[in-house]
């Protein structure tokens, strides 16, 4: 997708503080944290949301949360963290690409909003 900001972050088109990287997936911390820690994980294939998963990607989603768990351990979060999707606009996606945010280091409240 040329004009996705995501594509644009992984092509490093766009500068982003990267946190994590694997083969498939990137992580770079959120430019407006909603707690002390905000990453944002992503695959670097396009895929517009969750959605638009299938069990095709089985093996990606099995990398991403196996790098949100490094993420979280990596920033002390042993007290807790929480991984949020939003799926369509309605639900506050504001990017059109599949991505989790890890957030922690404060208490959460439950519901998000």
């Amino acid at each position: 997708m040329n004009d996705c900001l995501f594509c644009k972050i992984v092509k490093k088109e766009i500068p982003s503080e990267t946190v994590a990287e694997t083969e498939r997936a990137l992580a770079f911390k959120d430019i407006n944290p909603g707690a002390p820690t905000h990453v944002l994980v992503i695959p670097k294939e396009h895929i517009p949301s969750a959605q638009e998963l299938d069990a095709a990607h089985g093996d990606l989603l099995g990398e991403l949360f196996e790098l949100m768990a490094k993420i979280a351990s990596d920033a002390g979060l042993s007290r807790g963290h929480r991984l949020v999707t939003n799926v369509g606009p309605e639900a506050g996606q504001s990017v059109d690409h599949l991505h989790f945010h890890v957030l922690g280091g404060r208490p959460m409240s439950w519901p998000p909003g």
